[in-house]
């Protein structure tokens, strides 16, 4: 009983550090968005995407609240968005998408995550020409394919792809069409709760790590990189790691 309480406690930590850093990247997001024009979604068409985002992904409304009212206090913040790409063991590869107040303190943090996991930064579209830019919609469905592209078509959005397995869907448009497709599934399934709702890199090859060296390393690069709160998010081309 002690060791499954443990357990479920170590679960429950893991889960809330992951919705903190996605509360964190949102706060950021619509904070940006807000400031670059005017605190009001209603004027604002950038501003309304980003809550509508933030709302698919689970981020609470209080949270939302916070970054649109910090921005409309007057508070001066400015974020930069920096792009890392290195290399991992076995053949991974991997996107690190920062966005910081300190450009230097965040190559410096990502530089010696890579280092201490004995993996190599490259420069600039060294691993990115390896991905695809799409936005990026899972969900459960119970429907077929045929409806849900059908639905997407009728709203002129460019799919990319639409499949339907297990009664969960994925679906890939592009990067500019993931808030009018979200908006369209929305209107014509009703309320629904996304599990992926956002601009994704996705790789066109995977790998599977299976040296318990290389997922050692691999492990503790993805560990470190979750602790920097500078990174934004992170893509790879690692399937499984066992």
């Amino acid at each position: 009983m002690g060791r499954a309480h443990e357990v479920r406690a170590a679960s429950m930590a893991k889960t809330a550090a992951k919705k903190s850093k996605i509360y964190s990247r949102f706060g950021k997001e619509l904070y940006m968005a807000a400031k670059a024009g005017v605190p009001d979604p209603d004027m604002n068409q950038a501003l309304k995407k980003k809550i509508s985002e933030a709302k698919a992904n689970q981020v609470p409304a209080d949270v939302i609240k916070r970054a649109i009212e910090k921005a409309a206090g007057g508070t001066v913040e400015s974020y930069d968005s920096c792009r890392y790409e290195g290399f991992g063991p076995g053949s991974s590869t991997i996107i690190v998408d920062c966005l910081t107040d300190n450009v230097n303190r965040s190559i410096s943090e990502v530089k010696t995550c890579f280092n201490k996991a004995k993996c190599k930064l490259g420069v600039s579209g060294s691993v990115s020409f390896l991905y695809d830019n799409c936005g990026l919609i899972e969900f459960d469905y119970e429907g077929n394919e045929d409806d849900l592209l059908e639905i997407l078509l009728m709203a002129d959005i460019d799919v990319k792809e639409a499949e339907v397995e297990d009664s969960f869907a994925t679906v890939t448009v592009e990067p500019t069409d993931l808030h009018n497709a979200q908006v369209a599934l929305e209107e014509a399934l009703g309320e629904i709760k996304f599990e992926t709702c956002k601009i994704e890199m996705i790789p066109q090859d995977t790998v599977e790590l299976t040296d318990e060296t290389d997922i050692m390393l691999w492990e503790r690069l993805l560990t470190m990189l979750d602790d920097v709160d500078d990174v934004n998010e992170v893509f790879h081309n690692v399937k499984v790691v066992n």
